[in-house]
C-alpha cells in the first residue's frame, strides 16, 4: 500500500491498517493466557462473537462494542434518546452471528457530569433496543470522568458500551464453515451509516444542521444520529426455520470484508448489492471518497449478511423480507478463497490488503 494517496479516512483521523495491526498484537499477548485449565473457548478470536463451552452441550456467546464517535452527533445536537439503541444493535446483532439468542446485554455509560435528563434519555433508548431485541438490561456501571472525558459541547461528554450474552448450543454454533460456492448472499437493508464511520462522516458533512436537498428534508444530523438496525427478530426465524444457514455477517466497519471473518476457505461476489442511501453519495461528493474506500469503511446500505444455500433463497428472503422490507439476494460465495469482489464498481480485496480497483 505504501505510494498510495492517503484515504480520507485516514485524513480524518483513523488509520484503518495500523487499527488492524494493534489489534493483531493485542489478540496476540491475549491469546497466551494460561489459566491452568482447559480453554472454555469454542471458537478462535476473529469471529463476531466467541462461544464458552458451559457444559450440558450448551454454550455462552459473548460479545462487546460501543457506539463510537456517533456520541459527539448526540452532544451536537444535545439528543440522547437513540444512542441506546445503537448500542444495544452493535452488540446483539454480532452475537446472532454465531447462531445463538442473545439474552442480555450489561451497558457501561462514562459521563463528564451526570445529568438526570441526559441519561433518562440514553436510558430510554436502551430499552427500546432491549425490547427489540428481546433482551434483558440486568445491571450495569455509570462512572462520572469529568478529567477524562470533555464533550462537545462540555460539559456533554458521554460514552456507551455493551456486553452482551446468549445462549446457543454447541453442535448449533453458525461459523460460516458451512459456505460453499455456489450458496446464495442474501443482504438485509441497512438504515444508513448505522455505528461506524462516524468520524469520516462528520468530517465531510462538518453542518449538522444542514439540509441538502439529497436527504428529502432531513438534516444531516438527524440522518447520522439514525439508529443501527437491530436483526434480532428476523436471524432467528430464519435459524429456527427449515432454511440452511450457512453463513450469518453483521457488516459493520470494513463493510462487506467482514463476510471473511466466516470460517470457510471461500470468497464472496457481491454483483446485485441493495441501494445505496444518498447519504454515501453525499459523503462521496463532499469528501472526495472514492468507491474502494466507501465499500471498507461503510455498510453501503446493507446491514447484514445471510448465507444460504441456492436452492433456499427464495425461502430466506420471503422470510426476511418480513421485518426488513428489500431484503434480496445479492451474490453468491465464489471458489475465489478470501477475496470479496463487488464487480458493478470494479473492486476486489481482502482482509489483509483492503479493497482496490480490479485489475484490468
Amino acid at each position: 500500500m505504501s505510494g498510495m494517496p492517503e484515504r480520507a479516512y485516514a485524513r480524518a483521523g483513523v488509520d484503518q491498517s495500523g487499527a488492524g495491526r494493534a489489534v493483531a498484537a493485542l489478540v496476540d499477548v491475549l491469546a497466551r493466557i494460561e489459566t491452568g485449565r482447559d480453554s472454555r473457548a469454542a471458537l478462535a478470536s476473529g469471529h463476531y462473537a466467541n462461544v464458552l463451552d458451559i457444559g450440558g452441550g450448551m454454550g455462552l456467546a459473548l460479545s462487546t462494542d460501543g457506539v463510537g464517535t456517533k456520541v459527539i452527533v448526540a452532544e451536537q445536537l444535545d439528543r440522547f434518546d437513540t444512542v441506546g439503541i445503537d448500542c444495544i444493535a452493535m452488540n446483539v446483532n454480532d452475537v446472532i452471528c454465531v447462531g445463538a439468542d442473545p439474552i442480555a446485554v450489561l451497558d457501561y455509560i462514562a459521563v463528564e457530569e451526570a445529568d438526570a435528563d441526559r441519561l433518562a434519555q440514553i436510558a430510554d433508548g436502551l430499552r427500546r433496543g432491549a425490547e427489540e431485541a428481546r433482551v434483558e438490561i440486568p445491571g450495569g456501571e455509570l462512572a462520572v470522568l469529568p478529567e477524562l472525558l470533555e464533550g462537545h459541547p462540555s460539559p456533554l461528554g458521554f460514552d456507551l458500551l455493551g456486553f452482551c450474552v446468549g445462549l446457543v448450543k454447541l453442535d448449533a454454533i453458525v461459523t460460516g464453515a458451512e459456505a460453499e460456492p455456489g450458496d446464495a448472499l442474501v443482504g438485509l437493508p441497512a438504515s444508513g451509516v448505522h455505528s461506524n464511520g462516524l468520524t469520516l462522516a462528520r468530517r465531510v458533512l462538518g453542518d449538522l444542521s444542514e439540509r441538502p436537498p439529497e436527504l428529502d428534508g432531513a438534516s444531516v444530523g438527524e440522518t447520522l444520529l439514525e439508529p443501527t438496525v437491530i436483526y434480532v427478530r428476523a436471524v432467528r426465524e430464519l435459524i429456527e426455520s427449515s432454511v440452511g444457514v450457512h453463513g450469518l455477517a453483521h457488516i459493520t466497519g470494513e463493510g462487506f470484508l467482514n463476510l471473511l471473518r466466516l470460517q470457510a476457505p471461500v470468497g464472496y461476489r457481491i454483483d446485485d448489492p441493495l441501494p445505496v442511501p444518498p447519504v454515501f453519495d453525499l459523503i462521496a461528493e463532499r469528501g472526495q471518497v472514492e468507491p474502494a474506500e466507501l465499500y471498507e469503511v461503510f455498510n453501503m446500505g446493507c446491514g447484514f449478511c445471510c448465507v444460504v444455500p441456492w436452492d433456499d433463497r427464495e425461502a430466506a428472503v420471503a422470510l426476511l423480507d418480513k421485518r426488513h422490507a428489500g431484503a434480496r439476494v445479492i451474490g453468491q460465495v465464489t471458489e475465489n478463497a478470501g477475496l470479496v469482489e463487488l464487480p458493478t464498481h470494479g473492486l476486489i480485496g481482502s482482509r489483509a490488503e483492503g479493497l482496490r480497483v480490479a485489475p484490468a
